[in-house]
């Protein structure tokens, strides 16, 4: 019998293999990347047309040469990496590492780590598919241009250890950018009128709408008053009625952004754990009878499900459901890139294993994570749900008011998967009206409002965003929103992310000097240019050559730039305790911090605080400018967190994210804060008063000299 070898990426992996295997192959596993460009250099001849310098990577050596040995005393080796662009670049990166005879090695792909998938794979076995191998060759060289050759200007200008990079700073711009629109949004007033309504013992809510001329907009108090002075003893009339059925559709199952979100909405994970926990139970899960590989591959830009996997979903809602949730056809859903298709949607490999079943032998996130893909799964292949729906138009004194409703006739897929977002009013109901049917008014009121600004994003909401947008792909938005948090350029409090100081000059330093880097279109246009490689329609290198000339002007002129504009340490009157040095301003991993300037002889540190140049508003203290824990800024009280035994100055608890004026709202008498760039605003923090100025150019002239 021949001796085969099968190398796979993670022990895991292999444990799970070796059951499907038997005892005629070894399996091994490599532990991910083998070799890659050299850390302490650019690792790209740009002089010989961008050819990369790839090196054994550090700590390697004694596992390469125990596959080596392996691989010479195996008659076939087979390469058995995960089935996307890195799986066949480090398979391909094997071959050279291992020195392995390509006559005798062969590359397997399988979607799914079950016994049928695995035995499939390796009788279709096939030769190293170059046009992956070079995609993902595009992506590794762009990155390292762009990161190798941006980030030494960042440590002139700022500080030693930080970082731009092709995608993660279009994420941070993204934050950035969505911060500026929320300090510039202008609050715009509006009204509603509730009329609270009965019919018989049933009482109801209807809103205003208008008149009989059409819809009118709400804007203030006044206008309001009169609406209600003429419907005070008015007659409330119902006019129209109308009944109709709506149907909502079962989503698609998922793909690598789509489960993204999901997980991170519904389960409060972050984007690196939910990969990490479904990359544990694709390798295969411990279940009482053996290690099972328990979901398809993860990373997945397709909505496909295999005609095998569809007609063994219908068969178990059949037997679960019953005939009516059952579709006798399988429902196709769109994908974003045809060429992707190769892959299937995320989905259970067995789901005749209920989350119910596996619990037992799932850890809690495993748990979590698998019931959410099992049940999305299952409803994709569902009958949709069945609305009931109702609407009203009722008239008053000229004036129009609406009300609907809808019920729940057929739960359909909503059986199975709940977890939708129904701005429709699914849940709400009417009682049964007539046409003429005359109405109790029980009450009518108006109420104020204010337009909110647009949401910060949210783990969920950035993948979404950058989705759409085209930046990155799906398999690095992971790691590209650990990178900018880990760096310290985004701070995540309550669930939402914000850009620290440190961030926002790191992201003003991109935008400025490197447009195209952060140019949302162009990032999306590179992305297209690296699916046209794996799609065999463009040669890698050209990428690159196409890039790099305009990218080496502009590192040429922020480079002089960058050295005219170099910070000093600013000297500061707070004297060294230890040496009696006036101490100077330095940057470092949480911002800004007061240093001896006599390192490394003295090596006193102690916070910075900068004034914010106006007194509290709560005790009359000096106004800071401070750091929360995760980097945030923010401005405080200088008595915050201080007890002081003198009444005069206890301790405040003053604290606001907008730079305070010092001054009381004129109308409601909360604090008033700055907000926005251009123009600056004086806005009440008062939650229901709109009170808002434009801050004359004067002032704002008079404080930046």
């Amino acid at each position: 019998m021949k001796k085969k070898l099968v190398i796979v990426e993670s022990p895991a992996k292999a444990k799970t293999l070796k059951k499907f295997l038997g005892s005629g192959y070894k399996i091994e596993a490599c532990i991910g990347h083998v070799r890659d460009l050299p850390k302490s250099q650019l690792g790209i001849d740009i002089e010989h047309d961008y050819e990369p310098k790839y090196i054994t990577i550090r700590g390697k050596g004694k596992l390469l040469a125990k596959l080596r040995k392996d691989a010479k005393n195996s008659d076939i080796v087979y390469l058995a990496t995960d089935p996307d662009r890195e799986g066949e670049a480090i398979s391909w990166h094997l071959i050279s590492a291992l020195n392995l005879d390509e006559s005798k090695t062969s590359r397997i792909t399988f979607n799914e780590i079950t016994k049928k998938a695995v035995t499939k794979a390796v009788k279709e076995a096939r030769d190293i598919d170059m046009k992956l191998v070079d995609a993902q060759q595009a992506r590794r060289g762009l990155d390292r241009i762009v990161g190798y050759q941006i980030s030494p200007l960042l440590w002139k200008k700022v500080k030693k250890g930080l970082s731009a990079g092709r995608v993660q700073s279009v994420a941070l711009k993204m934050i950035c950018d969505r911060e500026e629109d929320i300090e510039n949004f202008v609050p715009e007033e509006y009204w509603t009128i509730d009329a609270a309504l009965k019919v018989k013992k049933s009482a109801f809510t209807a809103k205003f709408v208008g008149d009989s001329t059409g819809k009118i907009e709400l804007t203030n108090k006044e206008q309001c008053d009169k609406i209600l002075k003429k419907l005070k003893n008015a007659e409330f009339n119902v006019s129209e009625v109308k009944h109709s059925v709506r149907t909502r559709k079962p989503l698609a199952p998922f793909i690598t952004s789509t489960l993204q979100q999901e997980a991170s909405k519904h389960l409060g994970y972050t984007t690196q754990k939910i990969m990490m926990v479904a990359q544990q139970l694709y390798e295969g899960v411990e279940t009482g009878e053996g290690t099972i590989g328990l979901i398809t591959y993860m990373r997945t830009d397709s909505t496909r499900i295999s005609d095998e996997g569809f007609e063994n979903l219908k068969a178990f809602i059949l037997e679960k459901y019953g005939e009516n949730y059952t579709n006798e056809t399988k429902i196709e859903y769109k994908n974003k890139r045809a060429s992707q298709d190769a892959h299937e949607a995320i989905r259970p490999t067995h789901v005749e294993l209920t989350p119910e079943k596996l619990k037992p032998f799932l850890s809690a996130e495993n748990f979590k994570l698998y019931k959410l893909i099992w049940e999305r799964f299952v409803a994709s292949q569902m009958k949709p749900a069945v609305f009931d729906t109702v609407s009203a138009v009722i008239g008053a004194n000229g004036y129009v008011f609406r009300a609907s409703g809808s019920h729940l006739s057929f739960d359909g897929f909503l059986k199975v998967y709940s977890r939708v977002d129904d701005d429709e009013n699914s849940g709400s109901k009417i009682p049964e009206l007539k046409e003429n049917e005359v109405l109790t008014l029980s009450n009518v009121d108006a109420a104020q409002h204010f337009t909110q600004h647009p949401p910060r994003y949210s783990e969920a909401m950035l993948v979404k965003a950058m989705e759409e947008l085209g930046v990155g792909r799906p398999s690095t938005y992971a790691a590209t929103i650990s990178t900018i948090v880990k760096r310290r350029y985004v701070a995540k409090q309550d669930k939402v992310f914000y850009p620290t100081e440190l961030g926002e000059i790191v992201n003003d330093i991109v935008k400025n000097n490197f447009e195209d880097i952060v140019n949302i279109e162009f990032t999306a246009k590179m992305e297209e240019d690296l699916d046209r490689v794996e799609d065999g329609e463009l040669f890698w290198k050209e990428v690159i050559r196409q890039f790099y000339p305009s990218f080496k002007e502009k590192i040429d002129l922020a480079e002089k730039l960058v050295g005219e504009v170099e910070i000093a340490d600013e000297v500061t009157d707070h004297i060294c305790e230890e040496c009696g040095r006036n101490m100077v301003i330095k940057y470092g991993r949480f911002g800004k911090f007061l240093a001896c300037p006599g390192f490394p002889e003295c090596r006193n540190t102690k916070p910075f605080f900068e004034e914010a140049g106006v007194n509290c508003p709560l005790c009359g203290g000096k106004v800071l400018i401070k750091k929360s824990k995760n980097g945030r800024k923010y401005f405080g009280c200088e008595h915050g967190g201080v007890h002081h035994e003198d009444a005069a100055h206890p301790e405040c608890n003053f604290m606001s994210w907008q730079k305070p004026t010092g001054e009381k709202c004129p109308q409601c008498g909360e604090f008033l804060v700055e907000k926005g760039k251009k123009p600056v605003r004086v806005v009440c923090t008062g939650e229901k008063c709109g009170y808002t100025i434009e801050k004359p150019e004067q002032e704002d002239d008079e404080q930046t000299q």
